[in-house]
């Protein structure tokens, strides 16, 4: 039952995500703000919506921050596998040498934010820790550099916008934006009933399967919650907007550790980052190397493929998605 307790959450995830690429191309349309802003802030914030429930959930009812934590960084690992994904599927080029090079500066951010949260994490296992009242320092200074990193790349995308301003015919004339945004608000709903039922679920199987809860969080959960992020990208790779799918990576694993700071709010014990395993800190390693490899191939754009399927930087981002696997498997707590 608990694993097709799992699966329903799945489902429900998988299905409710499909409609998020249509929704958000046709918002970009109607909007001008061109699908990079709408996959970096739109897309990105709504398909992260089951990370912050569950991690919501995770310190509040269930009391698993093992989980919540977990479930962040796991989900910003698997974002960035998912660009293999796309790499493989996108058969014409690779996708390094189509995608627009302002990815690279959101991926940046990335790098900052994910090693400001993994540094954090080893502060606190050694004893150090830092705090207003049961909030850690580190909380309000993730907020910060999420509004310095999306004020950032949102200037930057309008300077582009402005260069580049043609007259377009509507491509989505059976909607009115007012439609698109009430069918994009149902749609989330779905995705937070399903992520809010995720935390009791996953602290179930890693009971009844001997596992540890930073690998369930890190892995499971991670994919779980991740499922939007995967389905919208691949729907937008299938509708021709790469840039979108790309943006919506980058800009999921931004809103993932801003979710840090929430959850850390919510857990009235202490510091969060101080209640948790340090092997998590291996997650976060793992997202920034992978980024920095991202980031590497945007700038280079090598057109070699191995054996015709996808890149050398695709082949070394699921290595290290492997290897965090397997040493969450070993060492997690």
């Amino acid at each position: 039952m608990i694993w097709l307790q799992f699966l329903a959450c799945l489902a429900a995830i998988g299905v409710a995500g499909i409609k998020l690429s249509l929704y958000g191309d046709a918002i970009a349309d109607k909007t001008g703000f061109g699908g990079t802003w709408v996959g970096l802030l739109l897309l990105a914030t709504v398909t992260s919506l089951p990370e912050l429930v569950t991690g919501v959930s995770s310190v509040t009812v269930a009391d698993t921050p093992e989980i919540a934590v977990g479930d962040v960084l796991g989900s910003c690992v698997f974002n960035l596998l998912v660009i293999v994904f796309l790499d493989f599927l996108h058969r014409e080029e690779s996708v390094y040498t189509r995608a627009s090079q302002g990815h690279i500066l959101s991926a940046g951010f990335g790098i900052m934010l994910i090693g400001f949260a993994g540094f954090n994490i080893f502060l606190a296992s050694s004893g150090f820790s830092m705090t207003i009242g049961h909030i850690g320092v580190y909380s309000p200074i993730i907020v910060m550099l999420y509004v310095v990193a999306m004020s950032t790349v949102f200037r930057y995308e309008k300077k582009q916008l402005e260069a580049f301003v043609e007259a377009e015919v509507d491509r989505f004339p059976q909607y009115t934006l007012r439609s698109l945004l009430l069918r994009y608000a149902v749609t989330a709903l779905v995705v937070v009933a399903a992520g809010s039922w995720l935390p009791f679920v996953a602290k179930d199987l890693a009971l009844q399967m001997g596992w540890y809860e930073s690998f369930v969080g890190t892995l499971l959960v991670a994919f779980v919650t991740s499922v939007p992020e995967l389905v919208v990208t691949i729907s937008a790779l299938r509708i021709n907007a790469l840039d979108m799918a790309i943006a919506n990576l980058f800009g999921s694993n931004l809103f993932n550790i801003l979710i840090l700071a929430v959850d850390d709010a919510l857990y009235l014990p202490g510091s969060l980052l101080a209640h948790v395993s340090v092997t998590h800190a291996a997650s976060a390693m793992s997202a920034m190397m992978m980024t920095g490899v991202a980031i590497v191939a945007l700038l280079y754009r090598a057109k070699k493929r191995v054996l015709k399927t996808v890149g050398w930087a695709s082949i070394f981002l699921f290595t290290v998605y492997l290897f965090n696997a397997y040493v969450l498997y070993l060492y997690g707590a």
